[in-house]
């Protein structure tokens, strides 16, 4: 297992590395936001007001949940450990800096989610049940019709099938396991038992039944974690400016906290940033799209607008508390990793066992809300290579992984969830470039025509 980890890490180093994955994804990025004329920000407050506000399409005659539903399911495959044990990961090897290219990943990202979710509605289809399935592994095809786009959907479907064992189930469950034991002496077993009953219970009821969990309790999650994260920073206020001024400062520079202050150089800032910042937002990966097919909407641009804003909330908002918790406490050179380190930047901020348990609490809702909506992601691929009778198979064995994963130590399993992660961006970014440009004029035709969009009152859209 040594010398198969070994490979993992070289290869990981080499999918992430300054001449593949990094490069693109910030290219994909700025090229999308330039052709789309910074839709993220032009559009930001109505796209906003459409998820979390208006939060069902009163024109949509397709779609299985609602826009509102799609984006909380997005969010819970998102907001994970990621948010918490990622952020610090960064900043430990890459130093404060690399919050800086987290936040740049997130900007230029929401063009790219944008994008694919766009096209995830555009091109969905109706599967052999009547629930709507889309994504990379169908638009790559449909959208460029040739046999390249057919060997990049079918790439993105296989990466994303052994991506969500890895980093949709094993990787969180393990964490929160671990999480459990540590904080308050939980047998990793009852954890794992634990979870994949849940699991199974919510799983095993299709897209349906998982937006309906995700709409309750993304929201409240999301709101505990960054109440908590305000309060540490309203106890350390004097502090942000100047955490702020290191973490533009470091971007370019380098500062790791690891073995007490050794040299890192302006890459490692980058790698570590941007390859956090995907972890943590999924833009340019195309898992997204998955659910945005799924949502009930009148056009592919309204329920792009509404996912472009899961990365907003994902990065700019939760990954900023906790980079400044962490670097305003000073936690960043304790020499802790991962969730220790957060859980001991807010315990510090917080005083007593609050902090820590506040992380446990909130490492065990990130991370189950993961594996919810990385299932669906993993299940609408396996229909798309096998077909639905794959489906509940794959419910089956993802439930049985829950428990493997809370239970075995995950070294290898991380570092193949790095290599999956990039290798299932590959095809869907090469595609977003291919179809920069179908997607930028629909976009702006339809933006031209959509009276709410166009910032008058009325929020129901034009016939199409």
């Amino acid at each position: 297992m040594e010398s198969v980890n070994e490979f993992l890490v070289e290869v990981a180093s080499v999918v992430w590395g300054p001449y593949m994955l990094i490069p693109l994804l910030l290219g994909t990025g700025v090229i999308l936001t330039v052709r789309l004329r910074g839709v993220q920000f032009r559009k930001l407050w109505p796209a906003l007001r459409l998820g979390l506000i208006i939060r069902k399409d009163p024109d949509a005659t397709e779609g299985d949940i609602s826009q509102y539903q799609a984006l909380t399911t997005a969010l819970a495959a998102t907001v994970g450990v990621g948010n918490i044990a990622g952020v610090a990961t960064a900043i430990y090897f890459g130093g404060p800096g690399a919050l800086f290219w987290m936040w740049i990943t997130g900007l230029v990202g929401m063009a790219s989610k944008y994008s694919e979710a766009f096209l995830g509605v555009k091109y969905r289809v109706t599967d052999a049940k009547g629930e709507q399935s889309g994504g990379p592994q169908y638009y790559l095809a449909r959208a460029i019709p040739n046999k390249f786009g057919l060997v990049l959907s079918l790439m993105f479907a296989v990466f994303a099938v052994l991506a969500s064992f890895g980093i949709g189930n094993m990787t969180q469950a393990n964490t929160v396991a671990t999480q459990m034991d540590s904080t308050f002496g939980v047998p990793t077993w009852l954890s794992g038992v634990v979870m994949t009953v849940l699991a199974a219970a919510v799983l095993l009821g299709g897209i349906k039944s998982i937006g309906k969990v995700t709409a309750g309790f993304v929201p409240a999650m999301i709101l505990l974690y960054v109440g908590a994260g305000i309060i540490v920073l309203a106890v350390n206020i004097t502090d942000i400016p100047e955490a702020f001024a290191l973490v533009f400062s470091d971007a370019f520079t380098g500062t790791a906290a690891t073995g007490g202050f050794i040299g890192s150089v302006f890459m490692i800032a980058l790698r570590y940033g941007v390859a956090r910042g995907i972890f943590s937002n999924e833009s340019g990966m195309g898992s997204a799209a998955i659910a945005a097919a799924a949502a009930q909407t009148t056009h592919p641009v309204r329920q792009g607008l509404v996912s472009m804003t899961q990365t907003f909330i994902d990065t700019i908002i939760v990954v900023t508390f906790t980079g400044m918790v962490i670097i305003t406490t000073g936690a960043w050179k304790s020499g802790e990793q991962g969730a220790a380190m957060t859980s001991l930047a807010f315990s510090d901020g917080l005083g007593g066992d609050w902090g820590s348990w506040i992380v446990t609490i909130s490492v065990v809702f990130f991370a189950f809300s993961t594996i919810l909506g990385w299932s669906y992601y993993g299940d609408r691929c396996v229909e798309r290579l096998v077909g639905r009778g794959g489906v509940l198979p794959y419910r089956a064995v993802f439930v049985l992984v829950v428990y493997i994963g809370a239970t075995t130590e995950l070294e290898v399993v991380w570092n193949f969830s790095d290599v999956m992660n990039g290798l299932m961006a590959l095809p869907n970014l090469v595609g977003l470039l291919i179809l920069s440009g179908l997607i930028a004029r629909e976009t702006k035709e339809y933006l031209a025509r959509d009276p709410y969009l166009l910032g008058e009152k009325d929020s129901r859209t034009p016939t199409r």
